[in-house]
């Protein structure tokens, strides 16, 4: 078969999805349809804001199909008139088994990371934010239970210590992108030999999960250690971003903070003892205090503002005597 005759229907939303799109558009390949998320309102207008994959599918011309829900009977039926062979999945919803178990080739889906850890809905946040030095891509058929599938391919990318997850996104996506059509060829030409993930597990490891992340996981406990709010700031950053709240002497909250960037964690000296969320500030710079040593803020957008460096922050807001993070 060739690549112009395998019929492949993709489905996806960000933009981490677009980059492999593109290069099946550009590569020649039989992009039949493109299923992403119904436009959604954003914004202070509440305007109808199309996916970024929506954007690249319209302006190149291919169908774009947006079910409310994947178990619809007349979406069943549509995506089963293509006639596709082939389903990719990147950065989408949850498929039913009737929609997965369609083409006769299978439904095989690109995941950001090195399988089976960090399965789930943000594992490149998680890689980072645990401090790995290390993650990557996989390729997997999809099967029943999420991010479980039998491994296609697989290729490692490095972490470096000051890389946050907007860096480390943009790295994989581009890897994804050569790996999904890696192994759209192998597919064509017979050659791919699945490896179930229990194989990969070594004695006594279990899979590594990787949760959606809420609110409440960005908000910063100074009252850990140093190190682990480093990559905690790291792995959240840009999006969806660490907070704090600063509070005055009686604890009244005077604002929230998020915090995009910090220098390398520095320990206390001998004659320090302050307590966690203590802040040391003069008018250029500030210092939070953790369990073991201070953070340097050097990016952070307080509520309602703008995102700035910490010198202009200081410059519209004083940290007053018993102002602290918490």
């Amino acid at each position: 078969m060739d690549k112009a005759d395998l019929k492949i229907v993709f489905f996806g939303t960000p933009d981490f999805a677009v980059a492999s799109l593109q290069r099946l558009v550009e590569g020649g390949y039989n992009v039949a349809a493109v299923v992403t998320m119904p436009d959604k309102p954003a914004g202070r207008g509440r305007q109808l804001q199309e996916s970024d994959v929506k954007r690249y599918a319209v302006e190149h011309g291919l169908p774009v199909l947006q079910p409310v829900s994947l178990k619809d009977e007349m979406f069943i039926e549509e995506l089963r008139a293509i006639g596709a062979q082939l389903f990719i999945v990147i950065a989408f919803r949850m498929l039913p088994a009737a929609v997965w178990q369609m083409p006769p080739l299978g439904t095989f889906n690109l995941h950001a990371s090195l399988l089976p850890r960090y399965r789930g809905a943000a594992p490149i946040n998680w890689a980072v934010m645990n401090g790995d030095t290390e993650t990557g891509v996989t390729t997997f058929f999809l099967k029943h239970e999420i991010d479980t599938g039998d491994v296609i391919q697989q290729r490692s990318c490095p972490i470096g210590r000051h890389d946050n997850v907007e860096a480390v996104h943009d790295r994989l996506m581009v890897m994804g992108a050569d790996m999904v059509l890696e192994t759209v060829d192998a597919i064509i030409a017979g050659t791919v030999k699945p490896i179930p993930q229990e194989l990969m597990l070594t004695a006594g490891q279990q899979p590594t999960p990787a949760p959606k992340i809420f609110k409440d996981t960005c908000r910063i406990d100074w009252s850990l250690p140093a190190e682990v709010l480093y990559n905690h700031i790291r792995g959240l950053s840009p999006y969806p971003a660490a907070w704090t709240s600063l509070a005055d002497e009686a604890g009244h909250e005077l604002t929230t903070v998020k915090i995009y960037e910090t220098g390398e964690p520095r320990p206390f000296n001998s004659s320090e003892t302050p307590a966690p969320g203590t802040i040391l500030a003069d008018r250029k710079t500030m210092c939070v205090a953790c369990c073991d040593g201070w953070l340097e803020v050097l990016q952070l957008q307080q509520s309602g503002k703008k995102r700035m460096e910490t010198d202009a922050f200081l410059r519209g807001f004083t940290i007053d005597a018993g102002v602290h993070c918490r």
